[in-house]
């Protein structure tokens, strides 16, 4: 399929101060790309430019295969809708009449809405689920609500492309979700080219087709999500030097706590993270063990413990891995046992759990 949007050699910045230069970006209908990066790198300047908002200082952009520089507003209005990041505050509006404004493309020079633009309009916010918002005044509802009827008037233009300007700031956990989920929908069944920045990378790893990475004055690196998402890249892009990153679970965590290991944790196959992270918060220095190197808890060890004992996916662990673990362990005040089950292969960790179930200790116990 062929690029629905896409920009050439793009220079974008302000009075005469190029941000950033050489944007070659390109978006497809169905697909979802996204700008990652710190704050002030240019995520806004790149969209504002692209949708012209800011005037480009060098090079084209391209919507549909015809240069946007040379279409009339109206026949862009008809292609790209767009949700900035500025808080719209229409005056005595409904939130019927905010949506029904994405319609101005088709009304003409009057503004007349004919019974096909309500059925649309209708329509858009059954879609966004606002249907029980259309009576209400646009200042009265909240953050999410709002954003869901914007997304209706962008939908009631009905647009290939769709440009958004970190659309989830200023909203909770559920209306985030929502909000992503309808995008995500309009890019896998009306075919929509999606393009927007977001802060939340735990979000955009999820949500992405395709991720840009926008750092120190330049498109750093562009690919699939799980070619972007590295621990070590994201601590170089966003300069994180206190934590990290973990793309396996798309969640950040807190330095591990300093000092020798005062608590040894025997878990697994998940168990041990709430544990790990209670830890955390205590900043009681711990260690971990015996993990398979396979193990679905072993990212959140090394994040955040001092010390982890691993053992060979698919094999059973060894004695001189128990060795090390028994040895380890034994150096602790403290041991909480997360598992409840050992299972053939865990053998070890049932021996290490009953060598010291005089030092047990339960979690909400730790000091």
């Amino acid at each position: 399929m062929k690029d629905y949007l896409r920009t050439e050699h793009l220079d974008v910045g302000y009075g005469g101060d190029p941000v950033l230069t050489d944007i070659c970006l390109h978006v497809k209908r169905g697909e979802i790309v996204t700008l990652i990066g710190p704050n002030g790198a240019g995520k806004s300047t790149i969209l504002k430019s692209i949708i012209h908002q800011l005037s480009p200082m060098a090079g084209t952009v391209y919507l549909d295969g015809e240069t946007m520089a040379g279409m009339k507003e109206g026949e862009i209005a008809r292609k790209m809708a767009v949700l900035m990041t500025d808080r719209v505050k229409p005056e005595l509006m409904t939130c019927w009449e905010v949506a029904a404004a994405g319609r101005y493309p088709y009304t003409g020079r009057f503004g007349i809405l004919t019974p096909e633009d309500r059925k649309r309009v209708d329509e858009a916010l059954a879609l966004v689920r606002g249907e029980e918002l259309a009576g209400k005044d646009f200042r009265t509802v909240s953050d999410g609500q709002r954003q869901r009827v914007l997304l209706a008037r962008a939908i009631c233009q009905e647009p290939e492309v769709i440009v958004l300007d970190e659309p989830t700031s200023f909203l909770d956990v559920r209306y985030k979700l929502e909000l992503l989920d309808m995008l995500k929908r309009l890019a896998r069944e009306r075919k929509t080219a999606v393009l927007l920045s977001l802060h939340e990378l735990e979000l955009a790893q999820k949500l992405s087709d395709y991720v840009v990475c926008v750092g120190n004055r330049a498109i750093e690196r562009c690919g699939l999500p799980e070619e972007i998402f590295t621990s070590d890249y994201m601590a170089e892009l966003y300069g994180i030097t206190a934590g990290s990153y973990q793309p396996e679970f798309g969640c950040l965590e807190l330095t591990a706590p300093g000092g020798a290991p005062q608590v040894f944790v025997i878990g697994g196959n998940g168990t041990g993270i709430p544990v790990y992270r209670r830890l955390q918060r205590k900043g009681i220095p711990f260690a971990a063990g015996i993990l398979f190197e396979n193990d679905v808890e072993l990212p959140v060890a090394r994040a955040l413990a001092s010390q982890v004992i691993t053992a060979a996916a698919f094999e059973p662990m060894g004695e001189e891995t128990y060795r090390k673990a028994e040895a380890l362990m034994d150096s602790c005040p403290q041991v909480v046992c997360a598992l409840k089950e050992f299972g053939s292969l865990g053998e070890m960790n049932r021996r290490l759990a009953e060598r010291a179930k005089e030092k047990w200790v339960r979690p909400e116990e730790l000091e």
